[in-house]
């Protein structure tokens, strides 16, 4: 991918990134690609759309990851190989660069951070000027995400589910709810439509991300059974059905089976959900 010359190739990088199913993986993808640029232009001392005898095109690569594969385009060099920093620094280099994207959602990322990470992937040669714009596409790139409407579009059924992260507050280390909101499009298609930090799981916090955003009354919400997550969604898509998650209900259940008996019963348990009508499962 291109490095970003004008405010135009901004704003189109930042309608595809948020526009793609995953976003956080199209912005891992990008970063990928911008932090390949810098270590290139450090071998080469010369920048990627300038004239230099040393480049000679592109060549594809596989890598994968915890989050999906990605196919990036890995610059060839004359006379002299280049692999890339995924490839040298294969087991510290995934957890770190999703860590970065994932930091970039919840709070914002600075150019220390994005320094940091350059030279942990053994990138020693980047330029204060490639910091500062890897740092601003990425934080940008989430701010688009995390502001744009969705009210364009229809989405009969939703996931809402929270995670809990690390996340460092005015010095202090706290743990902070993230809200991830996914969603299926009439097409039957999966979309992750929001990915928002919150201090707290309550029902103002919700209704204000489900109302915020314009989301249109889905079919169907399934959520775990957060009192205040089922008072918003009840209060901001009314008409709605809510279903309980099984996957959260299944844990709550094995909360109270004592440790030895978990897995029988949890194989038990799986066939509620996988009897072929009502009547057996509630037998």
């Amino acid at each position: 991918m291109a490095q970003i010359k004008n405010s135009t190739d901004l704003t189109e990088l930042l309608l595809k990134c948020v526009g793609e199913p995953d976003p956080m993986l199209s912005m891992l993808e990008w970063l990928c690609a911008q932090l390949m640029e810098a270590e290139v232009s450090g071998l080469t001392r010369a920048e990627k759309n300038t004239h230099s005898a040393s480049r000679c095109g592109y060549r594809p690569r596989r890598l994968d990851t915890r989050m999906e594969t990605m196919y990036l385009m890995v610059p060839k060099l004359r006379g002299q190989g280049y692999i890339p920093f995924f490839v040298t620094e294969r087991k510290r280099s995934e957890a770190a660069l999703i860590q970065v994207v994932q930091e970039a959602f919840v709070q914002g990322v600075s150019t220390r951070k994005m320094e940091k990470l350059a030279h942990s992937l053994g990138i020693e040669n980047i330029s204060r000027s490639q910091v500062s714009e890897m740092t601003k596409g990425l934080n940008d790139q989430v701010r688009e995400f995390r502001s744009r409407a969705l009210d364009k579009s229809c989405y009969p059924v939703l996931w809402v589910d929270a995670l809990y992260e690390k996340v460092r507050v005015d010095g202090h280390v706290v743990s902070m709810a993230v809200q991830i909101v996914c969603g299926v499009n009439e097409e039957g298609k999966r979309e992750v439509l929001a990915v928002e930090p919150m201090l707290d799981e309550s029902r103002e916090s919700y209704s204000q991300l489900f109302q915020a955003r314009g989301l249109k009354t889905p079919k169907l919400v399934i959520s775990d059974a957060n009192k205040g997550l089922i008072a918003a969604i009840q209060e901001s898509f009314p008409g709605s059905s809510w279903q309980r998650c099984k996957v959260h209900f299944m844990r709550n259940i094995l909360v109270h089976i004592p440790q030895k008996e978990k897995e029988s019963f949890a194989s038990q348990l799986k066939e509620i959900w996988l009897a072929p009508h009502a009547a057996m499962a509630r037998e």
